[in-house]
């Protein structure tokens, strides 16, 4: 989902682009429904950003930015495994394969999210679900390497 998307799909959301990365070393920022984005990354990046961010209205509580603190760490995890459903999904996963995406860099153009993004969207997903995971038709293998394979009905 493009920047632009994500942006319409939370409307109730206040985003703002700023110099963040320079001021406090950060690409985004959430608090009390208000999302602060650096405004020097790339539209990619800024989509990947936002989607961590709408992570944290759905699931953190409190001022989380002291990650030595353990339970601080958890929020951050459960924030960016709900921005990579957000961006990509196993349904994303799927339309990649039916779109013909054949590689990491092609599949990351089709959703508008950057290679290192959805690479640690499918490490992730690879954590959660082991070797393979079953959606609909399809069978989508995590390990040895990504594979996509659709049932005959």
């Amino acid at each position: 989902m493009t920047y632009e998307d994500l942006q319409k799909q939370h409307d109730k959301l206040f985003v703002k682009e700023m110099d963040l990365y320079e001021v406090k070393g950060l690409k985004g920022l959430y608090a009390d429904g208000c999302i602060a984005i650096d405004k020097n990354l790339t539209s990619k990046e800024k989509g990947c950003v936002l989607a961590e961010e709408i992570g944290h209205h759905l699931t953190s509580v409190g001022d989380i930015l002291d990650q030595k603190n353990d339970n601080n760490r958890k929020q951050e995890h459960r924030a960016r495994l709900v921005s990579y459903d957000i961006q990509v999904g196993l349904e994303g996963i799927i339309k990649c394969y039916e779109a013909g995406c054949t590689s990491l860099y092609t599949m990351a153009d089709y959703l508008d999210i950057t290679e290192d993004y959805l690479k640690d969207a499918l490490e992730a997903y690879n954590n959660k679900y082991g070797t393979f995971a079953e959606y609909k038709n399809y069978i989508i293998y995590f390990t040895p390497c990504l594979g996509v394979l659709k049932r005959l009905e």
